[in-house]
């Protein structure tokens, strides 16, 4: 069982990331709607939302958290720790409901119980993280075939959703922009494993700043940040903030675990009832998010919600009902 003091630390700042993600999506959101109606939305190029307060206020909540998150990847396993970004869809979808208007009914309601029973069930269940004592170590991981294999199978997906697909579907096409935010997602967790386990060591009296290691995962991690950011900030305001939180999560989730799974090999240490009692866990929390993806429309006269491979629903395209 996965209860070490380390897996403890990062299962709190998780949670605790999990919060102000949550949080930032809905200020996020609010600043983007305020913006779009002064200025040039973001979903067409636009950046008036730079200008907005509510904006600024929602990515000072999502620096937060993903400082929090930064650091739970540092004490704990990435197949622990990506699951519980579950908690933040929750968080997401209630404030949705009193701030955005986006309702939460009772399927809903019960989707944020599959996810909350899913998260405990891994919690319990997580891994002990790997003793790693040098970010040369994490380094000779991530050169290993399997995991450049991956790489390159992810630089190659997201180029040719960058350059062929988002200039021709991003608008009609949610998995676009979310696809494209979960690719380079899963290589920068393992890049802010890394980074996490740079600092963690060098607090402790061995830098590891001297390792031109440690300034390369840095660099690939800010620009993964900003390519996430801008590509994110397009699905959020072309998209039902209800359909973009649920749908990001479950393709981010699993694609992070795969690469975790490539190149730390978490489940090495663990016994088949073990590793069945969190892909259960895992199958719950997926239960969960589908509800609230589904749901998020119930009880509206008419539906608003982008199916997630066609055209996003307009007032205009509402058929004549006489």
């Amino acid at each position: 069982m996965g209860t070490s003091s380390d897996n403890v630390h990062g299962l709190v700042l998780a949670v605790s990331s999990s919060i102000f993600i949550g949080s930032s999506y809905i200020i996020k959101k609010k600043g983007l709607k305020i913006a779009g109606t002064t200025g040039s939305r973001a979903a067409f190029g636009g950046h008036s939302y730079l200008y907005e307060p509510w904006w600024w206020a929602g990515m000072i909540a999502m620096v937060a958290g993903e400082i929090a998150n930064f650091a739970a990847y540092a004490y704990a396993p990435a197949i622990l720790v990506t699951p519980l970004g579950a908690l933040s869809i929750i968080f997401s979808a209630v404030l949705a409901h009193f701030i955005l208007e986006e309702k939460l009914h009772i399927f809903g309601v019960l989707g944020c119980v599959l996810c909350v029973v899913g998260s405990t069930s891994i919690i319990l269940h997580a891994p002990h993280e790997r003793h790693i004592d040098s970010v040369k170590e994490v380094w000779h991981l991530a050169t290993q075939p399997g995991f450049l294999v991956y790489t390159f199978i992810v630089f190659v997906l997201v180029s040719v959703l960058i350059f062929w697909y988002a200039p021709r579907y991003g608008q009609t096409h949610m998995i676009v922009y979310i696809g494209i935010c979960s690719l380079v997602g899963s290589l920068m967790v393992m890049c802010v494993k890394a980074l996490g386990i740079a600092l963690k060591l060098t607090f402790s009296g061995m830098n590891q700043f001297i390792y031109f290691q440690t300034w390369i995962f840095t660099v690939f991690v800010l620009g993964c940040c900003i390519s996430q950011i801008n590509y994110l900030n397009k699905a959020l305001d072309t998209f039902n903030t209800a359909v973009v939180s649920p749908v990001y999560y479950v393709m981010f989730t699993s694609l992070t675990i795969l690469a975790s799974m490539i190149i730390f090999k978490n489940w090495d240490s663990q016994n088949a009832s073990q590793i069945a009692t969190q892909l259960c866990g895992f199958v719950t929390i997926l239960s969960g998010t589908f509800l609230l993806h589904r749901t998020q429309d119930m009880g509206n006269n008419t539906p608003t919600e982008p199916p997630i491979f066609s055209t996003p629903s307009h007032p205009s395209s509402v058929p004549d009902s006489r």
